[in-house]
């Protein structure tokens, strides 16, 4: 999850209008916060997008297997360009305390203004033996950030690549090794939520309105939250849960990246509408709700969509 935007608003520069704008694009070029126009191609496997330095966007980029060739690419109207690179397979990412924070299979890293990376959490550092790292959300408090560990996920497909069936003897078989972590800004690490028959592997990770963690369980397809103190499935099932988000008005939204679609659920009624699904993957969204929209990276495409909340 990014920097949750009913927390973190961010007002957007307005641009001159007529002769002064005519003048200013003459002598100083675009204005630096001039709209940018989505889907934006972004390049190779993006995966989770978050606002982070001067209003700018910053996109993960799996790109491919070799090791290093993991990126973070900034969007901005003068357009895209990489702002960091060295990571191996960088997923879910916030902007936090004036850093980016992003995962990276079995580490965590802090990069700062400048694009410099420095490791923020190793492997040995984590309570428990951590397996694929994935989604990154802010805490309630701005103080740390929740990371997703989603266990044991070659377990989970069949020889196709497919998910196997709820139902199947395999599905049985995967082992619970998924956990959501806590690391706070000192680098302090503990165990958030842990292993559960609900989330054998955890993907998304958010906070809702009252500072409890959501997750999207990537393999059963739960949106758990918590009610009344425990953690609980809304109603649904959303396969190849992706991110997970809830909006100041109480309705969460989630993505699927197996199944290329994103959806709103009424956090009353917990229906659910289809926002988007002409997608070729979809992956961890940002909501902005003062635009009214989720930036949504389709991983397989290589861009970035602006999907309308309001439909």
């Amino acid at each position: 999850m990014k920097t949750r935007s009913q927390s973190f608003q961010y007002s957007c520069t307005k641009l001159v209008r007529g002769v002064v704008a005519a003048t200013l694009f003459s002598t100083l070029g675009p204005v630096a916060n001039a709209q940018i126009q989505f889907p934006v191609d972004v390049g190779t496997k993006p995966e989770s997008i978050t606002k982070g330095f001067d209003d700018k966007y910053y996109v993960t980029l799996m790109n491919g297997k070799e090791q290093g060739d993991g990126q973070v690419a900034e969007i901005s109207s003068s357009g895209v360009r990489v702002f960091s690179e060295g990571f191996d397979e960088p997923k879910g990412i916030v902007y936090l305390n004036g850093n980016l924070y992003l995962s990276d299979i079995t580490r965590v890293w802090k990069v700062d203004k400048n694009g410099k990376a420095t490791v923020f959490a190793k492997k040995e550092d984590f309570p428990e033996e951590v397996l694929y790292l994935n989604d990154v959300a802010v805490d309630a408090d701005g103080k740390g950030i929740y990371v997703a560990d989603m266990g044991a996920t070659s377990y989970m497909r069949d020889e196709n690549n497919q998910l196997w069936p709820l139902d199947s003897e395999q599905a049985k078989k995967i082992p619970q090794l998924g956990r959501i972590y806590h690391i706070d800004l000192n680098g302090k690490i503990s165990i958030a939520q842990d292993t559960s028959p609900l989330l054998p592997n955890p993907n998304g990770v958010g906070v809702d309105n009252d500072g409890e963690i959501m997750i999207g369980a990537f393999f059963l397809g739960n949106f758990l939250v918590k009610k009344n103190g425990v953690l609980t499935p809304l109603d649904g099932v959303y396969r190849g849960a992706d991110a997970v988000e809830q909006d100041s008005k109480g309705d969460y939204y989630i993505s699927s990246w197996a199944l290329a679609k994103v959806w709103k659920i009424d956090g009353k009624t917990e229906k659910a509408i289809v926002l988007k699904d002409d997608l070729e993957s979809a992956a961890d969204f940002y909501l902005e709700e003062d635009k009214g929209r989720l930036l949504l990276p389709d991983m397989l495409a290589g861009k970035i969509y602006a999907v309308d909340i309001n439909p």
